[in-house]
């Protein structure tokens, strides 16, 4: 009885020790054994770190005493073998407060399980753009496909990039857009190249307002000329402008198109745009005419 006891003080005791602190070796130390891919790291971005702190490993993988006494890999972080959110929790240390990363933990790619280290390799030089249109198609084949179109943005010339229009890190926009007509006043992120269709116009095309150029064009690449959702314009603008009785729609302009003067079986009236040329918007005609 006595030695279930005495067994039972010695547990409690041990258990209310505290935990020897792991301590900082430095970089040197772990050049001993990475060397190759130490040196690689130190000329990139994240090595400044080390002009700081003699720190620049243990940053990201912790304390490195026990790793280097046991030369074992459990006792430092292997953002290889680590879950996302472990990566995350490790980047987001110092990158959390970054503006290019306000939105890590609401974007998709966070949602889908996507860590940092899926897409950044942090022991290397940095990404040039050509490389990150890759890494991005090794995920979103679909889209890829899509700028193999006729009519697509030249990204397979080098013109744009991803990253462009879509912010990889996440935002809380859809997508993970820069900017969309919805949050950034008629400026989406497609404006901020095509700034000739840019306004605020006196007479505004409603779709440039609450729908942005998803409504009539195909963001990627498409198989009609403009990059448009549909073959013909007219069945583009039909969607929105046609026979329908629009009681609620004051301006008369959605849903009650004129057809005693439109007559779609002439050629004329098949192009809307021959006539309404500026249709993204007008200072002078509400019906963006000439």
């Amino acid at each position: 009885m006595r030695s279930l006891i005495l067994f039972a003080l010695l547990a409690g005791l041990a258990a209310g020790a505290p935990a020897k602190k792991v301590e900082y070796v430095g970089t040197e130390a772990c050049l001993v054994c990475h060397e190759d891919m130490g040196k690689a790291f130190l000329k990139t971005r994240h090595g400044s770190i080390e002009k700081q702190r003699g720190q620049s490993c243990e940053r990201c993988h912790g304390p490195g005493q026990q790793h280097g006494e046991a030369a074992e890999a459990k006792f430092i972080l292997n953002h290889a073998k680590a879950s996302p959110r472990e990566v995350d929790t490790s980047c987001l240390t110092c990158h959390k407060n970054q503006a290019t990363h306000a939105g890590r933990l609401h974007g998709s790619h966070s949602a889908g399980q996507v860590g940092c280290t899926s897409c950044h390799s942090v022991h290397h030089a940095e990404t040039t753009p050509k490389a990150a249109n890759a890494l991005c198609a090794t995920c979103h084949r679909d889209v890829t496909a899509q700028f193999l179109r006729p009519h697509t943005h030249a990204l397979t010339k080098g013109a744009v990039q991803c990253v462009d229009c879509h912010n990889p890190h996440g935002t809380l926009r859809n997508a993970g857009l820069r900017g969309t007509a919805r949050t950034r006043n008629n400026e989406p992120g497609c404006l901020n190249c095509h700034a000739d269709k840019r306004g605020p116009f006196a007479f505004e095309h409603a779709p440039m307002r609450l729908e942005g150029c998803g409504s009539c064009h195909e963001s990627h690449g498409s198989a009609n000329p403009r990059m448009l959702n549909r073959a013909e314009v007219k069945n583009l603008c039909l969607e929105c402008h046609s026979n329908l009785p629009a009681p609620a729609n004051k301006t008369g302009t959605l849903g009650s198109v004129a057809t005693g003067f439109h007559d779609l079986r002439l050629p004329i009236y098949r192009n809307c745009t021959t006539c309404h040329t500026r249709i993204h918007g007008s200072h002078v005609n509400r019906d963006f005419l000439r």
